[in-house]
């Protein structure tokens, strides 16, 4: 058995006598590739999408036949056997309890979920259409230097080549997901300013710092960080990113971002800079991955998925991300007059 037929990564090296040099292919192996279309192809039906959808932005993380039969309009016997579908691929887990099955995100799979709802499903919409020209950097090298001169000045400690590489590498990492170019430098701008800030802790105040990660920072994170700043104003630094961010924060969570009072929020890598400036980092049940830096608290919080979720469901997201918050507020700022 070869290499490529274990299912290893290892480079295949193909031959062809018509083209001379050695070509190299880094394609998975077959093994693995049997697995990975198993899984797809229980998937790629609609229903199973919608119901798949429907448990990871479930507020306890879960749901039972009943639920599903009620929101697919279908059968119980018929939710039943989609759920085994996934199940049997390793997707979903259940449990029974009493008389009704219960079924949730396997652990292995829950990364995954989140971006296939979060990130795979607006790209596949939006490819619908024409997605419009984005500059590349060296279109914007001059602005990118002006921009790299202005905050130097402001951060002479960390010297000019650090904030001109914190620039570019700002303005490298929003342009991967972004989906226009017009407000581009200003996006830059802004992160820029908050890695810098970053980098600059150590010699700053003693306000705690919290960083909420999820996978396409687009929902959750944004939203808990914005009750956050609701709650605790500029007595906590608070930041939030996502490990594959999303071109924009999702709709569903638009309105409840504008009843905090948080004007353009725009999701933003995870960089290591946040999370050794961090005191808590909270990871939003979504399977995200964060260094883990001594001295850093980590948390994980399994609250629903508002990316799909229905008015009512993104509500009640909302209200359990106010009970965690003001919990972790009042133990990292016990003298913060929270309302009742």
């Amino acid at each position: 058995m070869t290499a490529q037929d274990a299912g290893t990564l290892l480079p295949l090296t193909v031959r062809d006598p018509g083209c001379g040099p050695r070509i190299e292919s880094h394609a998975i192996g077959t093994e693995v590739a049997g697995v990975v279309a198993a899984a797809l192809k229980a998937l790629a039906d609609p229903l199973r999408l919608r119901m798949l959808s429907f448990v990871a932005t479930a507020p306890e993380g879960e749901a039972c036949v009943c639920d599903l039969a009620e929101l697919t309009d279908v059968s119980q016997p018929t939710v039943s056997h989609h759920l085994k579908v996934l199940r049997d691929v390793g997707v979903l887990t259940s449990e029974r309890r009493g008389t009704w099955v219960w079924y949730r995100i396997a652990p292995g799979y829950q990364a995954a979920t989140s971006t296939l709802l979060e990130s795979f499903a607006p790209a596949a919409l939006s490819a619908l259409g024409e997605r419009p020209h984005l500059g590349g950097l060296d279109d914007a090298d001059a602005a990118l230097d002006h921009l790299a001169a202005d905050l130097a000045a402001s951060r002479p400690e960390l010297g000019a080549d650090v904030v001109l590489r914190t620039v570019r590498e700002s303005y490298t990492a929003l342009a991967r997901s972004a989906k226009v170019s017009a407000h581009l430098l200003t996006l830059t701008e802004r992160f820029a300013r908050q890695r810098l800030a970053d980098l600059s802790r150590p010699s700053q105040g003693s306000r705690p710092q919290v960083l909420f990660v999820c996978v396409a920072n687009a929902g959750r994170s944004q939203l808990a960080a914005a009750l956050v700043r609701h709650y605790a104003g500029d007595a906590v630094v608070v930041r939030s990113a996502g490990s594959t961010p999303a071109a924009d924060v999702h709709p569903a969570v638009l309105p409840e971002l504008d009843a905090l009072g948080t004007a353009e929020a725009f999701p933003k890598p995870l960089t290591d800079d946040a999370v050794r400036a961090a005191d808590v980092v909270v990871t939003m049940g979504c399977g995200d991955v964060c260094p883990v830096l001594p001295g850093v608290r980590y948390e994980d919080w399994l609250v629903g998925d508002p990316a799909l979720a229905s008015p009512a469901g993104v509500a009640a997201i909302r209200d359990e991300l106010d009970a965690r918050v003001r919990a972790l507020l009042a133990d990292l700022v016990p003298d913060l007059d929270l309302p009742a």
